[in-house]
């Protein structure tokens, strides 16, 4: 989509403005680490949690690419990469599946608030030993009565520390089936259900990460999201939400930086010449819009065909890896363009580095992107000897 309306623009607009507020002292924190409350309090003044909701529930009731557009908006405005981060897993991990799968009531009990931000959430589905193996998960969840048992732990559960409701991916059929997992909605004052430390990172230091630790929580069946066993199907919903989502607030991160380079390019004087004279730093920066009018197209072309209910699995995997590794030579660029001042903690350039590699191991590394693309491709084939 090349054209938007006036008010899809406005609310673009809103969002870009109420990042570059929240985002204000993102050096400091990024520094200690820390999470941006009166941050949150601006995007919730401007409704962005609601954005793809329907009005019953207080939202905005945008769709998929206009969702894009305003996280866009606000990657481009906000440098707290971190917030943002949390704010599209809020939307995405709690937000999507409780909408598209969640009972009549526990949508009225429990939407409002996400669609508000009042109620933060998250979803833990990495495990310790795990990795991207989802369907080897050994977090298991037992029929008891009129609800389910949940044992085991998670890992890396961005906004645990902070999250009021958890979406918690757990085995109720046999290991390695695809209907052998089940999505639960665990309010986090249930019993049994218990946060580890925040987790230090390289980067996104400011959006809260930590271990989950189920032991014996009880939750009613009527928080089951979607049917019992129909949690991997869930599960693929929120991650189309969270690649397109995710990776439209990282593509206003990348059109922020690019003006950036460009504007230090052409001010920055060396030798009696704008270094942007120098071919070795104007190729850089043409690969940058070139990276960045690539990541744009993939991005919104795909959610176009996930709007019209068309098959995604691979425009998602290429968008992923597209988008993402783009911003890692992004921010690379830019670290080299500034020099000095790009490689110290002063200015946030190389915080936007750190930021950047994240992209390539969070919904899929890029290596398990390679491989669903050689999947599809029909390059893995079990041999003879395995039965094939």
């Amino acid at each position: 989509m090349n054209r938007w309306s006036d008010e899809q623009k406005s609310l673009r607009a809103a969002a870009q403005q109420a990042g570059e507020i929240a985002g204000a002292d993102h050096l400091e924190r990024d520094a200690a680490g820390d999470f941006a409350w009166d941050g949150w309090a601006r995007l919730r003044d401007i409704g962005l949690f609601g954005a793809p909701f329907d009005a019953e529930w207080d939202g905005l009731g945008l769709d998929l690419p206009t969702t894009m557009y305003v996280l866009e908006g606000l990657g481009y405005g906000c440098r707290d990469a971190g917030l943002t981060f949390s704010a599209v897993s809020h939307i995405v991990s709690t937000g999507v599946p409780l909408h598209r799968f969640g009972s009549p009531d526990l949508k009225k009990r429990y939407l409002p608030g996400v669609c508000a931000g009042s109620l933060i959430g998250a979803h833990a589905i990495t495990e310790p030993e795990g990795g991207s193996d989802v369907l080897g998960m050994r977090t298991t969840a037992v029929a008891d009565g009129d609800g389910f048992v949940l044992k085991g732990s998670k890992s890396f559960v961005t906004n645990g520390p902070i999250a009021d409701l958890v979406v918690v991916y757990a085995r109720t059929g046999a290991a390695g089936a695809l209907d052998g997992i089940t999505a639960f909605l665990v309010p986090k004052e249930t019993r049994g259900f218990a946060v580890g430390k925040p987790t230090g990172k390289m980067g996104l230091r400011t959006s809260p990460t930590s271990e989950v630790f189920l032991d014996d929580v009880r939750v009613p069946r009527s928080h089951v999201l979607g049917a019992i066993g129909s949690g991997f199907l869930v599960l693929d919903e929120v991650m189309k939400w969270e690649i397109l989502c995710g990776f439209a607030g990282t593509l206003g991160e990348m059109q922020h930086r690019l003006e950036r380079c460009v504007e230090q390019a052409r001010s920055r004087i060396q030798f009696g010449v704008n270094i942007g004279s120098n071919q070795s730093v104007s190729h850089r920066i043409v690969d940058m819009r070139v990276d960045v009018e690539t990541s744009r197209k993939w991005l919104y072309d795909t959610a176009e065909k996930l709007a019209a209910k068309q098959g995604v699995a691979t425009d998602l995997a290429i968008t992923k890896l597209v988008v993402s590794e783009a911003n890692v030579r992004s921010a690379l660029a830019a670290v080299q363009i500034f020099g000095a001042a790009g490689y110290s903690t002063e200015f946030g350039i190389e915080k936007e580095l750190r930021n950047a590699v994240s992209g390539t191991i969070y919904s899929g590394t890029s290596e398990m992107q390679r491989q669903r693309l050689a999947s599809f491709m029909g390059l893995h084939r079990a041999s003879a000897a395995h039965g094939g």
